[in-house]
């Protein structure tokens, strides 16, 4: 007998989703999982573009903080459509093309997204050489719980 895994989605509505195929948030039983998450706006452009150098390396970071806070702002509306807000999050990992940069402005975004100089959650900042769009700064998972009494 097989037994199917009852999932539930949320989207963006962005062209990558498709091109890709995936879907950018996944919720199995109480546990939500966040795809990578990119600050970009809702027809999908991204917020505070770097600047690139000839062969398409970003030269300048100074878009970090505006591009984490917009990444932050996606996920806040991806996890409202399980009913779920950042207090619900037990886990994040922001993975950042400069660590300096990203280290500079974390702490200050992170305290203001949700609302507590302690964010409630296990966080991983990790340098990467990449990530999906040559001018993205930072992109960040997730992984929330829902309380036993939420369905959505």
């Amino acid at each position: 007998m097989t037994r199917t895994l009852n999932k539930t989605f949320a989207n963006h509505g962005v062209a990558w989703e498709g091109i890709y195929g995936y879907n950018q948030a996944v919720k199995v039983k109480d546990v939500i999982y966040v795809s990578g998450q990119l600050g970009h706006d809702h027809e999908g452009v991204l917020v505070a573009p770097a600047t690139l150098d000839a062969n398409g390396k970003p030269t300048d970071f100074s878009g970090m903080e505006q591009q984490m806070r917009q990444t932050y702002l996606n996920t806040i509306a991806l996890l409202a459509q399980f009913g779920a807000t950042l207090d619900n999050v037990v886990e994040e990992t922001l993975y950042v093309l400069d660590v300096d940069a990203a280290f500079e402005v974390a702490g200050k975004v992170r305290k203001a997204v949700y609302g507590n100089d302690f964010p409630q959650c296990a966080s991983n900042l990790i340098g990467v050489s990449r990530l999906a769009f040559p001018q993205q700064l930072i992109e960040i998972t997730f992984r929330a719980v829902l309380p036993d009494d939420v369905t959505v």
